[in-house]
């Protein structure tokens, strides 16, 4: 019973690494990185259409993005997505590209990237923390309700901090590599 809960456990903490990893996605580094269009939509006969769906993007060199949409109508509803963004990047078009120039970034940006990504690191230790919190209520439910004796729930209790130990260790070591790539020049 208490094997479920914690398998349980480990399924949700992996989500929440999952959505720490995706929301780093969106923290450029100085770098072009066709995933940081992941997160933009754009409107295509009615309907709200991620851009990656709609256009080819390649990365011809580290520091520039290319978008070619299928369709050049939407060459001017990409262009204002991207100017309407918090990116900090300006975008330029042709009439047939658009393209997405990545500045080198300054010290100061990348400090201030920096606390960005510890931001989200310690959302998502919070996150980890909270589940297991739940995942604690849970068990000590089942001791309560008899399910389980009490060396079982003590048991249970130190296999759940193992499990939050190895997340908690797995979102510092994600953070650490996030840190060190922007700290790059």
């Amino acid at each position: 019973m208490h094997r479920e809960i914690i398998n349980e456990l480990e399924r949700k903490m992996s989500k929440s690494i999952e959505s720490y990893e995706t929301e780093l996605t969106t923290v450029r580094a100085g770098r072009a990185n066709p995933t940081i269009l992941d997160q933009f939509t754009v409107d295509y006969y009615g309907t709200e259409t991620p851009i990656k769906q709609v256009a080819s993007i390649s990365v011809p060199e580290a520091r520039l993005l290319v978008i070619q949409p299928w369709d050049a109508s939407l060459i001017t509803p990409i262009e204002k997505v991207l100017l309407a963004s918090n990116l900090g990047i300006t975008p330029s078009n042709d009439g047939k590209v658009i393209r997405l120039p990545f500045p080198a970034l300054t010290e100061d940006r990348r400090k201030e990237l920096v606390k960005v990504v510890k931001g989200y690191g310690e959302n998502s230790k919070i996150a980890i923390r909270n589940l297991r919190r739940d995942g604690l209520d849970k068990l000590k439910k089942l001791e309560k309700d008899k399910e389980i004796s009490e060396d079982e729930l003590r048991q249970a209790e130190e296999e759940v901090q193992k499990v939050t130990d190895k997340f908690i260790k797995k979102v510092e070591d994600i953070t650490k590599l996030k840190e060190k790539e922007l700290m790059e020049i």
